[in-house]
């Protein structure tokens, strides 16, 4: 699941075909996507909102820097994918607080809806169809 190393916390997110590895260290709130800065590397800004949405709800996001390798899918999937890395390292630096407690990262994440994998990918293509519901066109002469 997730291993601690050098007092750094690790994650591994998925989302739709994207898998994302965090790491989490002590530092200055810095987000790092395979080796560019996370402004850089997503094109809009609602991403880079979207995968830091754990640490601002836990109020660490100048606590930590967030290093992610990310691979697969598009740039939907692999934020969420980020933010399920993120928020899975969270859980293994908060592992010593009991999950009932108030102040609980556990409570709070899952509270957001956070914890949970999102399990929607794309569906397959059927025979005699286009795509995996669309039909073709009917005639009737």
């Amino acid at each position: 699941m997730a291993k601690e190393k050098k007092n750094s916390y690790y994650g591994t997110g998925h989302r739709k075909t994207s898998i994302a590895k965090v790491t989490l260290t002590p530092g200055t709130g810095k987000i790092t996507v395979n080796g560019r800065d996370v402004e850089e590397y997503f094109p809009s800004k609602i991403c880079v909102m979207d995968l830091s949405q754990p640490l601002e709800l836990t109020n660490t996001k100048e606590m930590f820097d967030v290093d992610a390798k990310v691979k697969g899918g598009g740039y939907t999937g692999q934020t969420g994918a980020i933010r399920h890395g993120i928020t899975k390292a969270l859980l293994e630096y908060d592992s010593t607080t009991p999950a009932d407690s108030e102040n609980s990262y556990r409570k709070i994440l899952k509270a957001a809806g956070f914890i949970t994998r999102d399990p929607r990918k794309k569906e397959r293509k059927k025979p005699g169809l286009k795509k995996a519901r669309r039909a073709p066109q009917f005639s009737k002469r």
